[in-house]
């Protein structure tokens, strides 16, 4: 199923590497037939504006992955700056002090209808195309819906979170 490998970067110089790659930090949430999930993932990106459209990289086995993929509907939520705590909830690192990692979290979004977080720029999507990729499935779809939390985002980089600082621009 997987080419040769053979002539590839080590594993462990491309994980350093990568570590200094910052990236926006994103729950993606779904909610349907296979219930409501979120999870905190950090490879989102525009594939196209014509049509409107988004990816994402979800690890193939896990929950949110099978969910996204019989839900067939996925909404990428970009969190805002001051939003680790949620970020870290997503992540699963509360899930021995919470039951859902939604209690208390305020969405958009009626009971069987993917959940739009209220404080962050989100892209409800379809599901249109799944590849899979080493470890990792990248899940396509159209977007459907944008809200602009017109905020600055919380990225993550080197193990750790990260705040949006604008450079000057003026060269004098």
């Amino acid at each position: 199923m997987f080419r040769d490998v053979s002539g590839l970067a080590p594993r462990d110089e491309f994980i350093a590497a990568m570590r200094r790659v910052a990236s926006s930090v994103t729950v993606v949430t779904t909610d349907g037939s296979a219930g409501r999930l979120g999870a905190t993932v950090s490879a989102f990106s525009s594939v196209s504006a014509d049509p409107p459209t988004v990816l994402v990289c979800l690890f193939a086995e896990s929950r949110i992955a099978k969910a996204v993929i019989e839900n067939e509907t996925f909404c990428v939520n970009v969190l805002r700056e001051h939003s680790a705590e949620l970020a870290d909830r997503f992540a699963g690192r509360h899930d021995g002090d919470v039951d859902d990692r939604f209690e208390g979290v305020e969405i958009f979004g009626d009971a069987g209808e993917v959940p739009m977080i209220s404080s962050a720029t989100a892209f409800r999507c379809n599901l249109q195309q799944v590849v899979r990729s080493g470890s990792h499935l990248i899940v396509v779809g159209h977007v459907l819906e944008v809200w602009d939390g017109e905020d600055k985002p919380l990225t993550y980089r080197d193990g750790g979170y990260h705040r949006v600082v604008p450079q000057n621009q003026n060269n004098s």
